[in-house]
């Protein structure tokens, strides 16, 4: 179940992340940043907010497909899913980061 968090800069120089699976599927990504340290919050609040169910936003997009929002305790979007065809999926994506965001590993692509 090892994932792992990416901290990266975007073309418009803004620092983001994204939470990808152990095989590389991306889960959850964030906002841009301008400063990494905001990143970095962003993504501890993502370990601390991930195992809450409340904490998620369910949503369909107008294409029929099905997402998610991760927000923080206050209400702040702190990560968001990606398009998935079905609500199970979209279910099984949740749980993996309910499990998986707490403990994995952060990689800095920005050095």
């Amino acid at each position: 179940m090892a994932g792992k968090f990416e901290i990266y800069k975007d073309k418009a120089e803004e620092f983001r992340f994204r939470l990808k699976t152990s095989d590389g599927k991306i889960v959850l990504v964030s906002e841009g940043y301008t400063a990494k340290s905001g990143c970095t919050n962003g993504v501890e609040s993502v370990k601390k907010n991930a195992p809450e169910d409340a904490r998620y936003e369910c949503k369909q997009t107008q294409s029929g497909k099905f997402m998610f929002n991760l927000k923080a305790t206050n209400g702040q979007v702190i990560g968001t899913s990606e398009s998935h065809e079905s609500a199970a999926d979209r279910d099984k994506a949740i749980k993996w980061i309910q499990n998986g965001a707490p403990d994995a590993d952060v990689m800095d692509m920005t050095t």
